[in-house]
């Protein structure tokens, strides 16, 4: 599933081609968007913002409508120049914005939907996040008040997975995040300090938001994906094991993540 870092770098990429343009053509190709009308509802109506939260992307026109997209695990912005060759077929595309030259679209999205602002405010699928991981300022308060609301005797790995808590943090910035605090993310929310937390969010926003500027973490994972590999930090044998209710695999140093 695309994080975070991934939805911010996409639009990143798109502001220059989308903000203060009136797009040319908006392009639905899916059957199941034969009947929306998105073209002539947008039409006349420039961008005004492209925005994120967490792994939600938001793009605003005049008169308050917006399109609002999560790509869950198989979805994928791309913005070409016009012609240029897409890194998926054609036919998986689900939204074509063609604007400045260029053509910016969203390739097998699950979640791809018109709403009013007012709707983006108080649906409670937006509503209820947590606060962004990427945000400029980190709500760290407002983060730990929502943890110590939740249940006390989750895994803190599967509790930073939690889009409601902390948002747009994924499997792999989770485990890079505990193991760079040496946390054990099977460790029970309630025996983890509020310190460790915080570590866990220390450890992983500065790689995220690097990401989010260049479009790749700035090295390799330490962890996620080395199972049977030797912890960098104590040598012990990486292990890895599925957590939570998607039983997401989590990468960890039994040695030194206590």
């Amino acid at each position: 599933m695309p994080e975070g870092d991934t939805i911010a770098y996409a639009a990143a990429r798109m502001r220059p081609v989308l903000e203060g343009a009136l797009p040319e053509r908006i392009l639905m190709p899916q059957a199941r968007h034969l009947y929306d009308r998105w073209p002539e509802r947008l039409e006349g109506r420039a961008v005004t913002e492209v925005r994120t939260h967490g792994k939600h992307l938001f793009i605003a026109f005049d008169g308050a409508l917006v399109i609002h997209s999560h790509l869950r695990m198989t979805g994928s912005w791309g913005v070409y120049p016009e012609g240029g060759r897409w890194h998926r077929a054609p036919r998986r595309a689900w939204l074509v914005l063609h604007s400045r030259g260029h053509e910016v679209v969203e390739f097998d999205g699950p979640v791809l939907e018109l709403l009013t602002e007012g709707r983006v405010r108080f649906d409670q699928r937006l509503a209820g996040l947590g606060p962004d991981v990427l945000a400029p300022e980190f709500d760290s308060q407002r983060f730990l008040g929502r943890l110590r609301a939740d249940d006390q005797t989750r895994g803190i790995g599967d509790a930073v997975l939690d889009q409601r808590n902390v948002a747009g943090i994924g499997n792999v910035w989770k485990s890079e995040g505990c193991w760079a605090a040496a946390v054990d993310p099977w460790r029970q929310v309630g025996a983890v300090s509020d310190e460790e937390v915080l570590a866990i969010i220390d450890g992983l926003r500065p790689g995220m938001l690097q990401s989010a500027r260049d479009g790749r973490p700035e090295r390799e994972p330490v962890v996620y994906g080395r199972n049977g590999q030797a912890c960098p930090r104590c040598g012990t044998k990486i292990r890895a094991r599925g957590a939570g209710e998607d039983n997401r695999t989590t990468f960890w140093c039994p040695g030194c993540q206590l």
